[in-house]
């Protein structure tokens, strides 16, 4: 029993580590509890994980069994948090954007506190990496974790498999969904946005990956996974995302130059983009929204296959989801039913005329109690998700910037009309702006540039390492988060919970591999 103990005590958090990195992409957003009434954010599983999980990285600090030296992160991660704090409270006493009522302040220090969750997983997995071995074993688990993502995703389209999003109040409850035809895929993510993000990270880490290594089982295994998840990012319907990744893919060929040559790097480069342009042009629906976006209607062909799927089960009384490309209009606890023809000028993507309901009328037939929708210029003009940035999450933000440049109007507070409304959730959808209206240009300037910091440290390290899979890691790690700025501009990606998991393990692993790498080729061993 001693031995056992002390092996436990030696490795726990590499097994709490690998246990995050399966259970935190494949389990569904399923709440616990709430943690505020009427919020969207509430208890989940992965939360009790992960602070377990941190809980005893702190013991074994305390225990001297991990330490913080080494740890290039730790000064800029302390100092975001402090800003994070005093904008926080400067927004309860100085500009008062947050009232002083229990409600609202506990909803400004969740938002806090769900910051330093993020950061906590990035230190128990840079404590866990003792070697360059572990790095192997991280990175070929969260191949086969794409793999049963990108399968459970296909189940959702083809299958009726259920789906559980977090898109809305009542959905975040549990609530099991199911797709329809035009339905944007989510797996077992809370949202398509945040699972094409998530695709973007691992296709930039899998794809060059597979076109490195020589062993040909393993190239075979990483093209597979890399062919599978890039199929479900076409699922996704994400133009932001596909651009992101097509952004990332480019950095990660461009950065093996150094490595590889130019024939290599640029042959592979084409390749992959070409194959991706043509999949996305011939299948799906995310050219007919990258057709909108261009005003390319009319000129788009679609060769899209449409696969004959499952009836959902008889009877049952979950929602359906039909939120891609045919309409951007919010998931209904009801199957959708063909609406009236579509009169007057209307977004490019929306397709048909739902009804408006009044407060008093909510929930009456549309006969009784609906007006035709109105959209703004904007939306007309673009498209629905388009214009309710450019009308109100982008405003807003600047707006909360321009209340206090220096700390902004605290966390959760850019989408309130007036101060004292509460509010059940929080986008801008971008996170630029998001970081200017709530910390203001201080935080902005703390985690963007910490994200800079990490950029630089990543190119400034890639060339002390010789082996080329970790080369490769360095490089992928590298343009992800290139990806994922691109990908700020329209979301608020550093914000979902199961990206910024996946964001700052990636960090973590990217840290330990030069650290690792750079110790080994010093020491003569690569």
């Amino acid at each position: 029993m001693s031995k056992l103990l002390k092996w436990l005590d030696n490795h726990i958090l590499e097994y709490l580590s690998l246990a995050l990195l399966i259970f935190i992409p494949l389990y569904p957003k399923i709440p616990i509890a709430d943690l505020i009434p009427g919020y969207l954010v509430r208890l989940r599983l992965d939360d009790l994980l992960v602070s377990f999980a941190f809980a005893i990285w702190l013991i074994w600090l305390i225990r001297k069994k991990v330490t913080l030296k080494g740890n290039p992160l730790i000064i800029p991660i302390l100092i975001y948090i402090a800003i994070g704090f005093i904008s926080s409270l400067a927004a309860i006493f100085i500009t008062k954007t947050v009232p002083l009522s229990s409600i609202h302040i506990e909803k400004l220090f969740l938002n806090w506190a769900r910051r330093i969750e993020y950061f906590s997983i990035f230190f128990v997995f840079f404590s866990s990496i003792k070697s360059l071995t572990q790095i192997k074993k991280y990175i070929y688990l969260a191949a086969f974790v794409l793999l049963a993502v990108s399968i459970y995703g296909f189940g959702q389209k083809y299958l009726y498999w259920p789906a559980f999003s977090t898109m809305n109040r009542e959905f975040s409850k549990g609530v099991k969904l199911y797709l329809t035809e035009h339905a944007r895929v989510l797996s077992t993510f809370g949202g398509h946005y945040d699972l094409a993000a998530y695709l973007m990270i691992v296709l930039t880490l899998f794809i060059p990956l597979g076109l490195t290594v020589k062993r040909w089982l393993l190239k075979l295994f990483f093209l597979t996974v890399s062919l599978a998840g890039f199929w479900l990012l076409i699922l996704t319907v994400s133009r932001t995302s596909f651009l992101a990744y097509l952004v990332s893919i480019t950095v990660v060929f461009t950065i093996l130059i150094t490595k590889k040559g130019w024939l290599w790097s640029l042959s592979r480069w084409l390749v992959v983009v070409a194959v991706s342009l043509g999949i996305m042009l011939s299948f799906g629906d995310l050219s007919d929204r990258f057709a909108h976006l261009l005003k390319l209607d009319t000129l788009k062909t679609s060769f899209a296959l449409r696969p004959i799927k499952k009836e959902p089960p008889k009877g049952s009384q979950a929602a359906y989801l039909d939120i891609g490309s045919r309409s951007d209009i919010p998931p209904s606890t009801q199957r959708p039913t063909t609406g009236s023809p579509i009169t007057g000028a209307v977004p490019s993507d929306v397709y048909e005329n739902i009804p408006e309901f009044g407060a008093s009328g909510e929930g009456l037939p549309a006969t009784l109690a609906a007006k035709p929708r109105i959209y703004s210029q904007a939306a007309v003009q673009y498209d629905l998700s388009t214009g309710i940035r450019l009308d109100y999450t982008w405003p807003q933000a600047i707006k909360g910037f321009m209340r206090s440049p220096l700390f902004g109007s605290g966390y959760s507070t850019l989408t309130k009309k007036n101060i004292e409304d509460f509010t059940e959730a929080e986008s801008t959808d971008n996170d630029f702006l998001r970081a200017l209206g709530e910390t203001g240009l201080l935080g902005f300037l703390a985690f963007f540039g910490m994200i800079a910091f990490i950029v630089w440290y990543a190119i400034a390290n890639f060339k002390k390492i010789s082996d080329p899979f970790y080369f490769v890691v360095v490089a992928a790690s590298t343009a992800a988060i290139i990806g994922l700025l691109v990908n700020a501009i329209y979301i608020d990606v550093f914000e979902a919970s199961k990206v910024a998991y996946t964001f700052w393990i990636m960090v973590a692993i990217l840290f330990a591999t030069i650290k690792l790498a750079t110790e080994e080729k010093n020491q003569g061993k690569i």
